[in-house]
């Protein structure tokens, strides 16, 4: 028999489980049926393309650059690619990041750093792209501090991969609330644009390997200090981005994202911690919630209320589904096989959790680069000729690049993002 005190810390254990993933559910549907309202900007086009410099920032991978660089408007201001090595691309001048150039800031952070001192830059605003990020139907910036472009992932060498970063891409459309927000949750780096003179005062040289997420919190806190609001805007241009090639390498990357947040999360006001902690949580006992419902089922003696229970917690299990199916609308691919991709939901929850939980209980200390998919084979790299390409395996592409997404009908209604 189970002692009394061992039946009300089980009791426990399901209870707190499930209010916690519930308050994280809460506040997503919060952000974007409320808050989202008015996340776009008046004028998409207030920052013309000359007023624009692109940096895409590489370690060694030209022909992966070489594909970004011809994704670029012509009209933009000036093209740089920030490498670790030289390397000959078309369209771009190349700066190389020297060896004994010191910084607080690690591997990407560090080379972005070295950029904003060393490389000349006579526009206001600043594009910073990974060296995979294909831009798509991109005309200009909104005026704010930091504008972040949405991303489409594409497939690489997993499937599964490829399915999570669509459940993820449908749990990031809460960033349509960000501009609420005092302090921005997050940012992704592939494609993140910054006034360069907020840049210049924040600077990135702190040590971290979330170096996007960081510096949004910094400038946040910066135009705080100096008495200001901190302006974000969102961006939905999808720009196209690789998934990790395999299962083990997006184990990796969630790994450091949730490492680089435990680590940073001091920067943050306490007002957002308990928000905060809530998220990282339940992002690494997503998967528990439907074995808690099982469990509950099987052995409702342990769980006070137990009507209550199964019913909120099928609620908040079907509150997965909600995230994948707006990762599938965001798409708009393979609608046929959508029912597929549904049902390989739990499947594919927890996947993605895996890397969280890793980060939480073990968290990485140095920035791992993710492997990417070359482009297309060049002459120099006759060893990759057997091995497919980006192209390979997404045959739309040059024909998403040629004819980007049309903007949706949400897309279309002109708002203000300061309503």
């Amino acid at each position: 028999m189970i002692s009394a005190l061992a039946g009300t810390a089980i009791a426990l254990v399901f209870w707190v489980t499930l209010v916690l993933y519930g308050f994280s559910s809460f506040w997503w549907l919060l952000e974007v049926t409320v808050l989202a309202t008015g996340w776009r900007a008046d004028d998409e086009s207030e920052i013309p393309l000359e007023n624009i410099q692109v940096r895409i920032l590489t370690y060694n991978s030209p022909s992966t650059v070489q594909v970004t660089v011809n994704s670029v408007p012509e009209k933009i201001g000036a093209t740089k690619v920030i490498a670790e090595a030289d390397m000959d691309i078309d369209g771009a001048d190349v700066h190389v990041v020297p060896d004994d150039f010191e910084s607080q800031a690690q591997k990407k952070g560090r080379a972005i750093e070295w950029a904003r001192k060393h490389v000349e830059c006579e526009e206001e605003y600043i594009l910073y792209l990974d060296e995979d990020s294909i831009m798509v139907n991109f005309e200009g910036l909104p005026a704010a501090d930091l504008i972040q472009i949405s991303e489409h992932p594409l497939r690489t060498g997993s499937w599964w991969v490829y399915l999570c970063e669509v459940f993820r891409v449908g749990y990031q459309r809460e960033q349509r609330a960000f501009h609420r927000m005092a302090y921005p949750l997050y940012a992704w780096g592939g494609a993140v644009a910054v006034r360069h003179e907020l840049e210049n005062e924040v600077t990135w040289d702190v040590p971290t390997i979330t170096e996007d997420t960081t510096y949004i919190w910094r400038a946040a806190k910066y135009v705080d200090q100096q008495g200001g609001k901190f302006e974000y805007r969102l961006l939905n241009r999808r720009f196209r981005n690789q998934a990790p090639p395999s299962i083990r390498e997006m184990f990796n990357q969630r790994r450091r994202w949730m490492s680089g947040t435990l680590r940073d999360m001091y920067r943050l006001p306490k007002r957002y911690l308990p928000l905060q902690f809530t998220r990282i949580i339940t992002w690494t006992l997503s998967p528990v919630i439907p074995l808690l419902s099982v469990l509950a089922f099987l052995y409702p003696q342990f769980v006070p209320q137990h009507g209550l229970y199964q019913v909120t917690s099928i609620a908040l299990f079907s509150m997965l589904f909600v995230y994948m199916i707006a990762g599938l609308i965001e798409y708009k691919k393979y609608p046929e096989v959508w029912p597929i991709y549904l049902v390989l939901t739990p499947l594919v929850v927890a996947l993605h959790a895996v890397g969280a939980l890793w980060g939480l209980f073990r968290p990485a200390t140095d920035f791992k680069i993710t492997e990417k998919t070359p482009g297309r084979v060049t002459q120099d790299q006759p060893e990759r000729a057997s091995s497919e390409t980006l192209a390979d395996l997404n045959p739309d592409l040059d024909a998403e690049i040629m004819e980007p997404n049309k903007p949706t009908e949400e897309d279309e209604t002109p708002t203000s993002a300061n309503d």
